[in-house]
């Protein structure tokens, strides 16, 4: 099935601001660079509040200090405005769904989610993103994730707030969108719906930063994985409604030069979360994963929303980009996209 590209011209462009730049770069200047390639939204990093607040106060704010990032919150959705752009969504929150009743990570996990949610309420966004936890001391039960995520939905409806839940692919319980969608749907939520990525869905599913290849090894070879990512992206095309899509993520990825450690690394993290980190480009520029694929079956649902350029880009060594030119590269981040959607009308 072809895609018109009338049909999918308008789609609106979003860029997070922590694939640009470091923490360490004003905002300002991350915003200036977004808004003169021509992208519309942002995905407002929690690194570049932290960042932007502890600069306003002359001292390091702290990641829990929500009366300071709200005081400043509200001065970061100024300058937003200023560059005539909106704050599509606040993303990351992590690893909150899963712990234990009346453990103290719970409690930090829903204290967290209201200081959140105050800081979404001062820079004026409506859509939260939760990535897929972890952690290896969550609770693997998919009803005990959902009834988690079903009591932030609640907390977000009372503000009218959305949640968007990403599969993250070095997940310890939903690495796929097949288990997100399927948490998804056990919620059951009005504002609970999608955050989808090319990088997680191809990064997952069909490549692996662990082996020579750099591609899921399995029976069969190379021809068995093709049809069986064909045919996952073909039943995500057939099965999710395009209303519970609330954004689509855009990335690649380098393949690593050395396979990485298939082992998790001295602060937990696995593999394909330390290929996530910093071997992430925007697509047709060096990397390898089946990005035009992914994108298709999402517009294949009907999806018009917003495509988000969410890049990690160390170059292909994953710790060399060079940051001195940031209107250079978010201009090739939106030539990307634009190359992306035609592609897939092609396809």
């Amino acid at each position: 099935m072809s895609i018109p590209m009338s049909s999918i011209s308008s789609i609106p462009t979003c860029y997070a601001t922590v694939s640009i730049g470091t923490p360490e770069t004003p905002l300002d200047q991350k915003l200036e660079a977004i808004a003169a390639a021509g992208f519309e939204g942002i995905e407002l990093g929690f690194p570049d509040i932290l960042s932007f607040a502890s600069k306003r106060q002359s001292k390091e704010v702290q990641p829990q200090d929500f009366d300071t990032l709200c005081e400043v919150g509200r001065d970061v959705k100024q300058l937003v405005e200023k560059n005539g752009l909106k704050i599509v969504m606040l993303q990351p929150f992590s690893n909150f769904e899963g712990w234990k009743e009346g453990s103290e990570e719970r409690e930090d996990a829903f204290r967290r989610a209201k200081g959140w949610i105050r800081i979404m309420q001062a820079v004026g966004t409506d859509m939260l993103q939760v990535g897929s936890t972890d952690s290896p001391h969550a609770v693997g039960s998919l009803d005990y994730l959902a009834s988690d995520l079903q009591h932030l939905a609640d907390l977000l409806a009372a503000h009218n707030f959305r949640l968007a839940y990403e599969n993250w692919c070095w997940a310890t319980h939903a690495p796929d969108w097949k288990d997100v969608w399927e948490i998804v749907q056990k919620v059951d939520r009005p504002n609970v719906g999608l955050c989808l990525d090319t990088f997680q869905t191809a990064g997952g599913e069909w490549a692996d930063p662990t082996t020579a290849s750099g591609l899921v090894e399995r029976e069969g070879g190379k021809e068995a994985l093709e049809s069986q990512f064909r045919t996952s992206l073909e039943i995500l095309a057939k099965t999710i409604p395009k209303e519970k899509i609330y954004i689509l993520q855009i990335s690649d990825a380098y393949k690593p030069k050395t396979p990485l450690d298939p082992n998790p690394d001295k602060t937990g993290l696995r593999p394909r979360g330390r290929w996530s980190s910093c071997l992430r480009p925007v697509p047709f520029n060096g990397g390898y994963l089946p990005v035009v694929d992914v994108a298709k079956a999402i517009l294949k649902t009907g999806f018009t929303g917003w495509f988000s350029m969410e890049v990690f880009d160390g170059g292909p060594d994953g710790s060399n980009q060079d940051w001195k030119d940031m209107k250079t590269y978010a201009r090739k981040a939106m030539a990307s996209h634009d190359r992306l959607l035609q592609k897939a009308a092609q396809a």
